[in-house]
């Protein structure tokens, strides 16, 4: 089993920046496509990113291109997320993914992920 912990959500200024951690524990998921989603109150929940288990490819929500960045240290099994440029609508409770299939090609939406961490508030002011 696959424990999933995030880190590093609050409150932030609208043009702000946080950067989210996701520590893995229990088994190494260096070979996993890891992902992050969000959910905001009264929505669904969202894709957001993925990286490969090489970190090699990276995917994005087009809501999110190019102010956020996500990245994995796999010698330290966490994955990353360094969000810029923050925006009221980026208001969400962020979840750290996992995909244990190592053979299926990296998917945007969160049946597949098969390991979920219990969320991280992040909340922007405008």
């Amino acid at each position: 089993q696959v424990q999933l912990v995030e880190s590093g959500g609050g409150l932030v200024q609208a043009g702000g920046s946080l950067r989210l951690s996701c520590a893995a524990s229990g088994r190494s998921t260096s070979s996993y496509t890891m992902a992050w989603f969000r959910q905001a109150p009264g929505k669904e929940r969202e894709f957001v990113a993925a990286i490969t288990w090489s970190g090699g490819s990276t995917y994005y929500a087009d809501s999110v291109k190019g102010r956020f960045t996500i990245s994995r240290d796999n010698a330290k099994n966490t994955v990353y997320l360094q969000m810029n440029s923050l925006k009221p609508e980026d208001t969400a409770v962020y979840y750290c993914a996992a995909d244990s299939a190592t053979w299926r090609v990296v998917v945007t939406t969160s049946g597949p992920y098969d390991y979920w961490g219990q969320g991280t508030q992040v909340t922007v002011s405008s």
